[in-house]
């Protein structure tokens, strides 16, 4: 686990993988963005073969985030400056996430908690982003157990 002060500028941290299957496409879409090329094959379509909803993709990206950048403290978005998603991500892929330290900075409206701006680049299988954010996330300070129990990088 890493503390909010040992973050610097330049820093870079890497996710496990996580694969996009046809069921979880399927059920995201389903529930949250039942377009019909997030549900099923499309031949004829902009998309003939289905994709996932970017804010599946989004939603998968905040679950890798926390694995590649294991704080102390809990973590709040505090705003985001750029989301994109320059290709679709399809039934098959492993997304992966690089999380490059932009900024680090000591909260001005809230002592005692960190502002760290990332760069947070999803990628597929072969390299290739899918999802691009920016955001600003408070770093709230580590509770009393996370203190106790003398989490260090790891």
């Amino acid at each position: 686990m890493y503390q909010a002060s040992e973050l610097q500028a330049g820093q870079v941290f890497h996710s496990g993988q996580y694969e996009m299957t046809r069921e979880r496409i399927t059920a995201f879409s389903s529930q949250f963005d039942p377009q019909p090329f997030h549900l099923r094959d499309e031949p004829g379509s902009p998309f003939p073969t289905q994709i996932a909803s970017g804010w599946h993709t989004a939603a998968v990206t905040m679950r890798l985030f926390l694995e590649a950048l294991p704080l102390t403290g809990d973590r709040v978005g505090s705003g985001v400056e750029l989301l994109e998603w320059p290709r679709p991500v399809r039934v098959g892929d492993r997304l992966q996430v690089r999380v490059t330290i932009l900024e680090v900075r000591g909260s001005r409206s809230k002592p005692g908690m960190t502002v760290a701006r990332v760069l947070i680049e999803t990628l597929n299988q072969n390299g290739e982003i899918v999802q691009s954010m920016q955001p600003n996330v408070l770093v709230l300070p580590p509770t009393r157990a996370e203190e106790a129990s003398g989490a260090s990088p790891g």
